[in-house]
């Protein structure tokens, strides 16, 4: 049975995905963790966390998905350790050395090699197979047909992204955000370089484009399920440590859905309703394929806005200047609660 692991920045969105049909969750400690600034969980936090999980029958997946220096080895085995200890199911890792330690010192823990890692080929996965990881998350820059060669092919547990924000680079080897920021993405310090504005020039003289011209679009494998499924995956991972619970509750209780209507009788039907769901928690521009098809994807990049723009409600039709009276023209119902943004108007 494919396992459907959920992103958990803190105990709220531990809770929601939990709750909502999570087989697995991912988090990280306070330590060496690829989303530095998410909340984490220190090691009280990590040992609650787990047995929090694992009390309601849900897997726990540590990330230890950084490069170390030297001076941070032992911080980072002790935290595995400790981690070990509390009954963590399996730890993810980018640091080929940290991998290898622990695959020697813990034999009995699963160690996960992080997309991090740039895994991205079947000969990939087969050497992480004989260096005894216990399973690859592939990079996201693979088609469904790619994936289903690779699983077809190895007989190691494989992960792929299903679901949530996508880079401009290659899992694992952007240095965008060290260059012009200072902050090391591959230590957990992205500083979202391909969500700053730019202007592409030609000849260096004339503007022909700007915009959030390396922001893309993120991934949703809704349309994709059914393949990605059969291809023999062991898990499909929602990206999102740093969303809401809501964020967190919401995709995964959608999925969970659509992967059990799968299980049930091989066959489904995407419901509208759904989709809108998905929009309004967390979109940039709609949603793409990613690179899960084998032609070229026009439509990765949304260079209009690097945020959330939810879902279109309708247009402005008047504005009473002197009583600050809006009139909208509703295409889609609102209710009490809701946040609504103007676009183009002031």
């Amino acid at each position: 049975m494919l396992d459907l692991l959920s992103p958990v920045g803190d105990f709220d969105c531990l809770k929601a995905a939990v709750q909502n049909g999570a087989d697995s969750v991912y988090f990280g400690a306070d330590l060496f963790s690829a989303r530095a600034f998410a909340h984490n969980f220190n090691l009280d936090e990590l040992k609650n966390a787990i047995e929090y999980a694992k009390l309601r029958g849900v897997k726990a997946n540590l990330t230890l998905n950084t490069l170390l220096k030297d001076d941070e080895f032992d911080k980072a085995i002790n935290l595995a350790i400790k981690a070990y200890e509390f009954g963590i199911d399996a730890i993810i890792v980018q640091d080929l050395g940290l991998a290898m330690k622990l695959i020697s010192l813990i034999p009995d823990l699963p160690i996960h090699a992080s997309t991090q890692m740039t895994i991205h080929n079947l000969e990939g996965v087969q050497q992480a197979e004989k260096l005894g990881f216990s399973r690859v998350i592939l990079s996201r820059e693979l088609s469904l047909d790619e994936i289903n060669y690779i699983c077809r092919n190895s007989n190691i547990e494989i992960e792929s992204f299903v679901h949530g924000a996508l880079c401009i680079s290659y899992s694992g080897q952007c240095l965008f955000s060290s260059m012009i920021g200072g902050r090391s993405a591959n230590r957990g310090k992205c500083a979202q370089a391909c969500r700053l504005p730019y202007e592409l020039l030609e000849d260096n003289k004339t503007t022909i484009d700007r915009g959030f011209l390396l922001s893309p679009r993120d991934l949703c494998g809704l349309d994709y399920l059914k393949g990605l499924i059969s291809s023999g995956l062991s898990s499909l991972k929602i990206e999102g440590r740093l969303k809401s619970p809501e964020y967190v509750a919401t995709v995964t209780k959608i999925y969970r859905k659509y992967i059990d209507l799968y299980y049930k009788d091989g066959n489904f039907k995407i419901d509208d309703e759904d989709r809108i769901a998905l929009l309004q928690v967390f979109n940039r521009g709609g949603f793409s394929s990613g690179h899960l098809t084998d032609s070229p994807n026009h439509d990765l990049i949304f260079k209009e806005r690097p945020s959330n723009i939810g879902v279109y409600i309708g247009n402005v039709s008047n504005f009473n200047a002197n009583k600050g009276h809006i009139k909208i023209n509703l295409a889609s119902p609102v209710e009490i609660g809701d946040t609504v943004t103007f676009e183009k108007e002031n």
